[in-house]
């Protein structure tokens, strides 16, 4: 959350660039993709802020244990 607005502003200073004759056809694909990004964050971060209100961290706690595990033995 920390870097959205040095992003936002980075956006905005290359979103010039998208109309230029030889990048045209990429606007409609970026735009489209920017929107859909904004959703899944936006979702994402509602979801996140109600499982933290109500929930703990332990089944994450959990599966990172067994995914350390698995690692050490597949990987050592």
């Amino acid at each position: 959350l920390l870097a959205l607005p040095v992003i936002a502003g980075a956006s905005l200073l290359k979103l010039p660039e998208l109309f230029t004759p030889e990048l045209r056809h990429l606007a409609g694909p970026v735009i489209a993709g920017s929107i859909v990004s904004f959703a899944a964050t936006y979702f994402s971060i509602s979801f996140l802020v109600k499982w933290f209100k109500t929930k703990t961290l332990y089944p994450f706690a959990i599966y990172c244990l067994i995914v350390g595990l698995i690692s050490i033995l597949r990987f050592a």
